[in-house]
């Protein structure tokens, strides 16, 4: 299983993760599955984990450099540059 892990600075959980939500399409069609973990630091709900499932280890590396996506970030709120792995599970 491939995964993308994703830790992100956000101005507005709430908001982020209004944008967050309407992608679902979006991310379904890049190669996502339906497991999805979202996270918040307890000390700080605007920094932001993110776990997330896919199909492919080079979907997944497509979709983290797609042009959708830093205009889905920038409409969404995050701040600065995001710490992006492409993860997948140990033998």
């Amino acid at each position: 299983m491939v995964y993308i892990h994703i830790r992100q600075q956000v101005e507005d959980y709430a908001k982020w993760r209004e944008g967050f939500n309407s992608r679902v399409d979006v991310r379904k069609e890049a190669g996502a599955t339906d497991e999805v973990y979202i996270m918040c630091n307890v000390d700080n709900p605007n920094d932001v984990t993110l776990i997330l499932g896919w199909s492919d280890p080079e979907k997944a590396k497509a979709y983290t450099e797609s042009t959708s996506l830093k205009a889905a970030r920038e409409k969404g709120g995050v701040t600065g540059p995001s710490e992006v792995r492409i993860l997948e599970t140990a033998a």
